[in-house]
């Protein structure tokens, strides 16, 4: 037997000022009662209370008493989950009521409104089927009238007035039946049943039979029951008068999600979070990222919309959904295939192509192969960019690029952590999600413009990313989760690695990708630049051909680069330039065909000479040869006396190495002055100046060695150096020439000028080798070990 989830009604006292609530006379209560147990209410003389009956055993007993006289026992049960309470499962004090009214329901069950009219004591049970009957005394209240009585009285009576001023909710009946019953018994009844108090507490006040102590007991009760609405009175108070817009909204919004439930419509981010919870059930997700997602849903499910963090915590899902984890491609082992993309793609270049077969070997016969890390450094120009997602094609994988010129913030890489507003992950995993593949190529580019600040250096970052040791673990700031970047093919570019992190550099597979010769510009020129720029400016080979003469003399006369990116922006303006005349001419039909002859008419004049012979004519001028991060130069040297005091005189923006190696060569010159036929005995009457032009250009480092002593004696020996050679190498002290790097471009760059020799040291014999054959057949190279056989070969006879 329970309550339904009503008010409890109490008929205590009417407004007609009656001193006593009706009730039924003592004498007509029977000696034996039906006893209806309760499981989660009691019931007290004068209350009424609806009752819901459930089991077919108090059915049929209500069926029985409202057949009859209406009256039975109700008993609190010892144990409220029985249905069927034995005996020994009720409590031994209970009350008599009548039943008022009785509705039965179509789900059978019984709803019936109860009164109560005595406390009653079960002596014993006389049947317990087909229902309990009880044998019962009818307890009347002892009182005993005194001052101490009426004390106590009027004290409950005055506590449950301000209960009741607190109590807002409490019927109107309630509160006037309070200010109108005198009889103490009657008025601590009232207060019992519109006390919040458990059931124990009320079955103990239902056994007190005396009416002093049952309201002693009563006391403590009212005064906590007092206490504790004052203090919510004041809490309301308090949070009103403080609450904000952003707290009432969400006030608000709580009711609205209550209001909701009990209408049977679901939380409103209710469908939000069935969505995810299937999502994560649908991906593949690894373990840790599983028990991190569901901890993360579970945390969301609690929270509303409204709150600030619901939106960074649905982020951080999305993020954690959307990598992919599990998700790789299939590599295509073709090797034929892979090298038919990359000739095509790409002229040249065959040490990268030889690297990335070698790769796709080793992957064919393992099955399974740590990414290498390759960096790829030359000058601007010569398609390390673009070469990266050809290794991609070849591959058959997905290709992501992450620019890295001027990142100065550690962030960027590993994210920033998700206690920061606006947090995100950082490049490597934008580029793993945007890519949708755990073993995608990663060109990484321009490595070397890598920056650092007070908010970190990306270069250190960078060291766990691109180590095949440790980036099966990688963790970024802000998922916190490690992920596997073994699986992945990081590719780095780099115009030169001075400025590379000295640790960084150590972990990266370096290729060099020298610069182009003429040959090579013009192979380049006719089978890609040419056929791009034709479609992307509305031209065909049927209305406009290059010859090849054109091309040749476009490279040489008008760029001056290691590269081929200048040479495609002159085609392109030779392309515009064509397509307005071809559009000028109203239909001819006749092809536009261009040669070196006629190039000046669309490009102007020349705008790069190319250096000869002629113009070394004096004393003191040599050539020499500089590697620079965009390809090789030619550098020319100036050396001149006058009247002074035997100084040395450096310009040009000359660095501390380049300084240096000028001192070492006047020094070796005056040691060997008398070997080499030169006359210092009045050296102190002259300064020596030595100038290297284009003086806005910082130069150093100590390949300019040869050069300079080279100049110098020119100078002292009155004898001019060859026009058509160049030279480079390092110089000591004792006339040795050493070891020095960039030899290719070097060569190149002197090809490049129209130079027929060049001499190197003998230790750079091998890297001779390097340089492309059709150089090799135009130039002749003169390997030498000292100074003594440099100076010869430099200069002219007189």
């Amino acid at each position: 037997m329970t309550s339904p989830d009503t008010e409890f009604i109490s008929i205590l006292g009417a407004a007609t000022g009656a001193a006593d609530p009706p009730r039924v006379s003592p004498v007509s209560i029977p000696d034996v009662l039906p006893i209806l147990g309760l499981s989660d209410i009691v019931i007290f003389p004068g209350m009424a209370a609806p009752l819901l009956v459930e089991t077919s055993q108090s059915i049929h007993l209500i069926d029985d008493v409202v057949g009859g006289d209406r009256l039975l026992g109700l008993v609190l049960q010892r144990k409220p989950e029985a249905e069927n309470p034995m005996p020994e499962d009720m409590y031994e004090v209970g009350c008599a009521a009548r039943v008022l009214k009785m509705l039965k329901f179509p789900d059978n069950t019984v709803r019936i409104l109860v009164e109560g009219l005595w406390r009653i004591h079960v002596n014993g049970y006389e049947s317990t089927q087909p229902y309990l009957k009880a044998k019962v005394e009818l307890w009347k209240d002892i009182k005993e009238p005194s001052i101490e009585l009426e004390a106590l009285t009027r004290n409950a009576q005055a506590q449950f007035q301000e209960i009741v001023k607190l109590s807002p909710a409490m019927a109107d009946q309630v509160k006037i039946a309070a200010l109108n019953t005198d009889d103490p018994g009657h008025l601590s009844d009232l207060i019992v049943v519109n006390l919040n108090l458990s059931l124990e507490e009320r079955q103990k006040l239902l056994e007190t039979r005396s009416v002093h102590e049952r309201l002693t007991r009563l006391l403590p009760l009212l005064g906590r029951e007092h206490e504790v609405l004052t203090l919510s009175s004041k809490i309301q108070t308090d949070v009103a008068s403080s609450m904000s817009k952003t707290q009432r909204d969400f006030f608000l919004r709580e009711q609205l999600r209550a209001i909701q439930r009990e209408l049977g419509e679901g939380d409103m981010n209710g469908a939000d979070i069935r969505s995810l919870r299937e999502k994560i059930e649908q991906a593949k997700l690894p373990e840790e990222p599983r028990t991190v997602a569901l901890q993360e849903l579970e945390r969301l499910s609690q929270m509303s919309p409204s709150v600030a963090e619901y939106g960074v915590t649905r982020h951080y899902l999305d993020w954690i959904l959307a990598m992919p984890w599990m998700k790789t491609t299939e590599d295509k082992l073709d090797l034929v295939r892979a090298k038919r993309i990359l000739d095509e793609q790409h002229f040249g270049l065959a040490k990268v192509k030889d690297r990335l077969l070698e790769f796709l070997a080793v992957i064919k016969l393992k099955k399974e192969i740590k990414g290498p890390i390759l960096c790829l450094v030359g000058p601007p120009g010569v398609g390390k960019t673009s070469l990266g997602k050809s290794v991609a094609d070849a591959l058959g994988r997905k290709f992501a690029r992450i620019a890295l010129g001027g990142m100065r913030d550690e962030a960027e890489i590993r994210g920033h952590r998700r206690t920061y507003v606006g947090a995100l992950p950082g490049r490597i995993i934008h580029a793993l999600r945007r890519a949708e593949s755990a073993n995608p190529v990663i060109l990484l580019d321009e490595i070397d413009k890598v920056g650092a600040d007070f908010r970190g250096d990306p270069a250190s970052a960078l060291l766990e990313v691109l180590d095949p040791a440790q980036n099966s673990t990688f963790t970024d700031h802000y998922l916190d989760i490690p992920f596997d970047l073994s699986r992945v093919l990081f590719i780095t570019t780099a115009n030169w690695l001075d400025p590379i992190h000295a640790a960084l550099r150590d972990r990266l597979e370096v290729i060099e990708l020298p610069g182009y010769t003429d040959q090579e510009k013009l192979h380049i020129a006719r089978n890609y630049l040419v056929p791009r720029q034709l479609d992307e400016n509305g031209l065909t080979r049927a209305n406009f051909k290059v010859r090849d003469g054109a091309l040749r003399r476009l490279a040489r006369d008008y760029t001056r680069e290691a590269g081929v990116r200048q040479l495609e922006r002159e085609i392109a303006s030779l392309m515009r330039k064509a397509a307005l005349k071809i559009v000028s001419r109203n239909g001819h039909s006749k092809p536009l065909i261009l040669d070196a002859d006629s190039l000046a008419d669309y490009l102007g004049p020349v705008r790069h000479f190319s250096e000869t012979a002629e113009n070394i004519t004096e004393n003191g001028i040599a050539t020499g040869l500089a590697w620079t991060p965009v390809g090789g130069e030619i550098l020319y040297i100036e050396a001149t006396r006058m009247p002074g005091k035997g100084h040395l005189t450096l310009t040009g923006s000359l660095g501390e190495v380049m300084k240096e190696s000028a001192q070492t060569a006047l020094s070796y010159l005056r040691s060997q002055a008398k070997a080499l036929g030169i006359e210092f005995s009045d050296h102190g009457q002259f300064d020596i100046h030595v100038h290297v032009p284009a003086g806005a250009t910082p130069k150093d480092g100590p390949s300019a060695g040869t050069t300079i002593v080279v100049a110098l004696a020119s100078l002292l020996l009155h004898r001019r150096v060859r026009s058509d050679l160049a030279m480079t190498g390092e110089i000591s002290l004792r006339g040795r020439i050493l070891r020095v790097g960039g030899i290719k471009e070097k060569v190149l760059a002197a090809s490049r000028f129209g130079l027929k020799h060049v001499i190197l040291p003998e230790q750079n014999r091998t890297d001779w080798q390097e340089v492309p054959v059709e150089v090799r057949k135009k130039m002749k190279a003169h390997f030498v070990n000292q100074i003594s056989e440099l100076i010869p070969l430099a200069l002219r006879a007189k």
